[in-house]
């Protein structure tokens, strides 16, 4: 029961720790590129704000997405193990998904984030299993061997 409250305890907090660092993410686009006077919000007026994104921006906020999926999928790992950390990556890389296939972004910056982000998820993931300690032979094995 304990290991099922961790699990689902990473989960909410990788999550929560994402959503920050995306509103920061998106802080940091609407300074550098804010919306023009008038905007309503509508499908066409953000489709036509992404369109003129400064490539700059883009290359900027690649590595800041996979920042976010490094942060919320380690924090995942390292409160709830890989039950925890992989629903997290898997559920970012879909919204990145669902985000790019709705907005008319560049392709390059779309390569990007698809190699970037699931190379952040595992990163994240093969950080927090690569500092495990191993267990001792002796504990393995069942058995005490002397020296």
């Amino acid at each position: 029961m304990m290991s099922l409250l961790r699990v689902v305890l990473g989960i909410f907090l990788g999550l929560v720790f994402a959503f920050v660092l995306v509103m920061t993410v998106e802080a940091f686009s609407a300074v550098v590129h804010p919306f023009p006077e008038g905007f309503e919000g509508t499908k066409e007026e953000i489709c036509a704000h992404v369109e003129i994104y400064p490539a700059w921006v883009l290359a900027v906020v690649v590595p800041m997405w996979a920042l976010v999926v490094f942060g919320g999928c380690r924090i995942a790992q390292k409160i709830g193990g890989l039950a925890a950390s992989l629903p997290v990556g898997i559920l970012l890389l879909v919204a990145v998904g669902f985000n790019q296939w709705m907005l008319p972004y560049p392709a390059w910056f779309e390569v990007a984030n698809f190699v970037a982000l699931p190379l952040a998820m595992v990163g994240a993931i093969w950080s927090c299993l690569a500092k495990q300690e191993p267990a001792p032979v002796e504990e393995v094995a069942g058995e005490e061997h002397s020296p």
